[in-house]
Order: structure tokens, then C-alpha cells, then sequence
């Protein structure tokens, strides 16, 4: 199956700038449906109030963080299977293992580009 680049994607960061990056990186690889969330709470409405076909949330935010977020996901029945791609700007084993026990898709170490973002989200909704 081809993924459709028009897939409606949700990137979450409360980093304007980096919102925007993402984006732009998004766009670079030629995807087309993009809407942002600037904390993990606007996230969760957003994902509860139509769908969306990948998450691609920092971790680091307030008032909730991307890992609360994507636990909150994965105990929703409806959003439990929708891929989830964790952005960090830290390499903590510890981070990512509680990632992975929470059910994170794939992780994205900052900084990046779109080469290493194409591989992650290859892994995660297949070759485009």
C-alpha cells in the first residue's frame, strides 16, 4: 500500500520555531495535510475531534508533555493504533525505554533533517 501524502498529519511542539521546521521538513517530503498542537492537551482534542493518520509530537512541553500524550493515546480505544513518533532533544536511554513501554512508533533524537526523518517514518508508516 503507497501512503498517501496527503495523509493528515499532527506535529505537536509548544516551540513555535520548531513547529515550523517540522513543517517545512514535512513539506520536503512532499507531505501535504499538516496541522499543529502546541501542548499535549490541544493535541489529544485535535486527535479526539477528527482523524489523523501519524503523531509527531515533542517531548518536552507544558502543561502536558509529549510522553503523557502518548500515553493518553495509546489508552484511548480509538486512538490506541495510530502511529507516534517522539521528538527529543534527549538521548537518554531511560527516556526512550519509557518511550517504547509507553508504546511510542519511533523516536527522532534533535537536531535532524529530512533524511533521517524519511527513515523514521519509513519504519513506522512504510516506504514513500
Amino acid at each position: 500500500m503507497a501512503v498517501d501524502p496527503n495523509m493528515p498529519i499532527l506535529i505537536v511542539d509548544d516551540y513555535k520555531t520548531m513547529l515550523r521546521i517540522i513543517r517545512n521538513l514535512l513539506r520536503q517530503l512532499n507531505f501535504t495535510n499538516i496541522e499543529e498542537a502546541t501542548d499535549g492537551s490541544m493535541a489529544l482534542r485535535k486527535l479526539r475531534e477528527k482523524p489523523f493518520s501519524l503523531v509527531i509530537s515533542d517531548w518536552n512541553m507544558e502543561p502536558m508533555t509529549g510522553l503523557q500524550l502518548l500515553k493518553e493515546v495509546r489508552a484511548d480505544a480509538k486512538l490506541k493504533d495510530l502511529p507516534f513518533i517522539m521528538i527529543t532533544a534527549e538521548a537518554k536511554t531511560e527516556n526512550v525505554v519509557m518511550a517504547k513501554k509507553a508504546g511510542v512508533s519511533n523516536y527522532i533524537v534533535k537536531p535532524f533533517n529530512a533524511e533521517t526523518l524519511k527513515g523514521k517514518l519509513t519504519t513506522v508508516i512504510g516506504d514513500f
